[in-house]
């Protein structure tokens, strides 16, 4: 699945798709390093190489894995990220489409608690951020209000989760 394609993130429990310990022990290796060759990762596995790349190709098919290039917003030129909290009425999947959609927004959840949906935002600058949220996600029908959280510096963020 391309990285800019909207993915639908439903939790596993609604799913069907199981992943044997071979897939899941794919999976990880590349969780370590997604550069990873199939050579080594075939190795590890107890795949040949042939079975191993086919296996990968299917789990991206069905939308279980991508492999992307992981950036510092920062060094490409967004200086401003943010977490937005967006109450909704009406609909929240009708919301959280039409919010996937923006340009600027690279993440959305929804949400039981304070807020509806959670929409993640890279933009750069201040300006944009208001643009953003003031022409795009304030003006859509059904949001009632949003609460910006702006990040200051990024401590923590890990690929490497594993499987269950």
């Amino acid at each position: 699945m391309p990285a800019d394609t909207v993915a639908d993130m439903t939790p596993p429990t609604e799913r069907a798709i199981v992943l044997d310990d071979v897939s899941k022990a794919i999976v990880e290796q590349l969780q370590e390093d997604g550069r990873r060759p199939y050579s080594e990762i075939s190795k590890a596995v107890g795949l040949s190489e042939t079975a191993t790349r086919q296996r990968v190709q299917k789990l991206q098919d069905a939308g279980i894995l991508q492999i992307v290039a992981v950036t510092d917003p920062l060094q490409l030129g967004f200086a401003r990220q943010a977490m937005i909290g967006v109450r909704v009425s009406g609909d929240t999947r009708v919301v959280a489409a039409r919010m996937a959609e923006l340009p600027g927004v690279i993440y959305v959840v929804s949400t039981a608690g304070s807020f509806d949906l959670l929409v993640e935002v890279v933009c750069e600058s201040d300006d944009d951020l208001i643009d953003l949220l003031n022409d795009r996600i304030r003006s859509l029908p059904d949001v009632v209000s949003t609460e910006t959280f702006v990040y200051l510096k990024l401590h923590r963020q890990l690929y490497n989760w594993g499987t269950r």
